[in-house]
């Protein structure tokens, strides 16, 4: 099979693949990291952590919204490496969510001096101190499948050369990936630092 044939089925298969998604319904019961005693949404983000390291998950990320909007070319990567990282960052984003309704009374409270710029981010000062704020902040103005479809949809875009361009509003959703992968890690950085001083 040549090359424009491999593209053309795999447009095929992933037009196939997103008009389904956008007639179901969320499913919280991820394939891919299944939880089926209890959901617990720092659990499932220390698995993606295991997987895909901070700067990694995030340099990805970018990559395949690079590729998405420029029309003469397509990431060189390896297909099913992407559909797995957006299968990872799928699951990802169900843990933030499962996060904000599990984990209400979950705060941490860090001191801003001496924070960098750099340290920071994207985050504000606020949600450095309290990265719960950047869940709350992302699922009020997405939905979960809503951040799915966006996914997709980039990932659609970046594997193959197209006509079109996604929609325009891609900046919003892809800001608040980046920064929920930062207070993800935050969050779990911090549950280390402190088990670690109440076994000391």
């Amino acid at each position: 099979m040549n090359d424009e044939a491999k593209q053309s089925t795999l447009q095929n298969y992933l037009l196939k693949k997103y008009k389904r998604m956008k007639n179901n319904r969320t499913d919280f019961e991820t394939r891919f990291w299944p939880v089926r005693r209890r959901h617990s949404g720092l659990r499932l983000m220390d698995t993606f952590f295991q997987l895909y390291d901070l700067a990694a998950s995030k340099k990805r990320l970018t990559n395949i919204m690079h590729y998405a909007v420029k029309r003469n070319s397509w990431i060189k990567e390896d297909p099913a490496v992407i559909f797995h990282f957006r299968q990872s960052m799928q699951s990802f984003i169900r843990a933030g969510y499962l996060f904000t309704l599990k984990e209400k009374k979950w705060m941490a409270t860090t001191q801003m001096e001496n924070t960098s710029q750099f340290t920071l981010g994207l985050l504000s000062e606020k949600e450095y101190q309290n990265p719960l704020l950047v869940f709350k902040k992302a699922f009020r103005e997405y939905s979960v499948h809503e951040f799915d479809y966006f996914l997709s949809r980039m990932v659609y875009f970046s594997l193959g050369v197209y006509d079109n361009v996604p929609e325009r509003n891609i900046v919003s959703p892809y800001i608040h990936l980046t920064k929920m992968l930062d207070a993800a890690h935050l969050i779990l950085e911090r549950k280390v630092k402190n088990k670690h001083k109440s076994i000391v």
